[in-house]
């Protein structure tokens, strides 16, 4: 899993976020929990990193767990507003000191009342999870879940 996530974010290999968010998306769609999913919300990339890669790893992901799971896909819903280096090599403290205000909720109407799911592609604190949380959930009556790829 590890040389996949590499490959997907780091060698240009597009195809694999499709590829395991079919995989996932079929998995989560026999289970009653996700049944339920109104909305898939991808953690968003800071423009910058987006512009430098070319395309979000995540998107492919979410758009074939939404279609699984007959769900929309909100990919402006969170934006990251504060561009950060990769945290690859950083400890375990330092990611959560960085997550401090990097994402803002926009159109906070669409998901008010709606059971949404946030996808992600590789948890290893949870801090830019928690983050994102944080910010969904300025929305009235939300549910979150959650789906990645991978955990570290």
């Amino acid at each position: 899993m590890q040389q996949l996530i590499h490959g997907l974010k780091y060698k240009g290999y597009e195809n694999i976020s499709p590829f395991l968010g079919g995989w996932l998306g079929g998995e989560l769609k026999t289970l009653e929990h996700y049944q339920t999913i109104d909305a898939v919300i991808p953690v968003p990339l800071h423009k910058n990193k987006l512009r430098t890669r070319g395309y979000n790893q995540i998107e492919g992901f979410g758009k074939q767990i939404a279609l699984a799971l007959n769900a929309e896909y909100l990919n402006d819903t969170v934006l990251k507003v504060t561009n950060t280096a990769s945290k690859t090599n950083k400890k375990r403290f330092a990611r959560w000191n960085q997550t401090e205000e990097l994402f803002m909720l926009q159109n906070a109407e669409f998901i008010e009342n709606k059971h949404l799911l946030l996808v992600d592609d590789i948890i290893t604190t949870g801090a830019t999870l928690e983050a994102c949380i944080n910010v969904l959930n300025q929305a009235k009556n939300v549910r979150i879940s959650i789906a990645c790829m991978a955990i570290a």
